[in-house]
C-alpha cells in the first residue's frame, strides 16, 4: 500500500501559482481535508504530513528543494521509513494531458520532468506511482519553459482543479492498495478533448 505521497513542484511564494506546482496544489488540497498540518523536515529536505489510518501511517512530501533536486528529499524520507519505490506516489504537472484530465499509473519514463528524472535517479528505479494532473501543453517545445512556469487562466484552473479533485475521491482506494480500481474509476472519468493538438514527446520542463 501506498506509504509516501509526494507531491512535485517550486518553493516560494513567486511560484505558488504556477503550472509547475500542481502536484503541491494536490497535496495542499489533502492536507485541507485531512486536517493536518505540512511541517518543515530538515534532515528530509522538504515539508511533511503524516496521516494515521486504518492501514497504517501514510507520509506527504512537499520537496523544499527545486524541482530538478525532488529526488534528495523523496529518497531521504523513503531510506529512513525503508518505503519501497513502490509504496510511493508522485503527485505531478503532465503537459501530455489536457487541463481536465488525470491520470494514475506505475512506473514509466520521465518525458523530460526533472521532477521525475531526479526521483527515479535517486531511487534508482522509476517504478514508483504517478498520478498525473493534466496542464495541457503551449504546442511548441521551445515555449515549455515559459508555459509550466506560467500561471493558468480561470478557465484552464478550474478543470485542472475539477480533474484533482476526482483524484482526491480516489485517495482512499489508492491508500488501501485498490490501485486498478482507482486507475479505472480516474481514467474513466476523464473528459474527452476532440481535437487536442498532440504535443512533441520528451519536452524539457524546468
Amino acid at each position: 500500500m501506498i506509504r509516501l505521497i509526494v507531491g512535485l513542484g517550486n518553493p516560494g511564494p513567486e511560484h505558488a501559482q504556477q503550472r509547475h506546482n500542481a502536484g503541491f496544489w494536490w497535496v495542499d488540497q489533502i492536507v485541507q481535508r485531512e486536517s493536518v498540518s505540512l511541517r518543515a523536515e530538515r534532515g528530509f529536505f522538504g515539508d511533511v504530513a503524516r496521516l494515521r489510518g486504518p492501514q497504517g501511517d501514510v507520509w506527504l512530501l512537499e520537496p523544499s528543494t527545486y524541482m530538478n533536486r525532488s529526488g534528495q528529499a523523496v529518497a531521504a524520507l523513503a531510506r529512513f521509513y525503508k518505503f519501497a519505490p513502490e509504496q510511493i506516489l508522485v503527485a505531478h504537472d503532465e503537459l501530455d494531458l489536457q487541463p481536465g484530465q488525470i491520470k494514475f499509473k506505475l512506473g514509466g519514463g520521465h518525458a523530460g520532468h526533472n521532477g521525475l528524472r531526479d526521483i527515479a535517479a535517486q531511487l534508482g528505479t522509476s517504478q514508483f506511482w504517478r498520478l498525473r494532473i493534466g496542464i495541457g501543453h503551449p504546442g511548441d517545445r521551445a515555449a515549455v519553459i515559459g508555459f509550466v512556469l506560467g500561471r493558468p487562466p480561470r478557465s484552464e484552473l478550474e478543470r485542472i482543479e475539477e480533474a484533482m479533485q476526482r483524484g482526491l475521491d480516489e485517495l482512499p482506494r489508492i491508500m488501501r492498495g485498490e490501485f486498478e480500481a482507482a486507475m479505472m474509476h480516474l481514467h474513466r472519468g476523464n473528459p474527452a478533448m476532440p481535437g487536442a493538438a498532440k504535443s512533441p514527446p520528451k519536452d524539457e520542463s524546468a
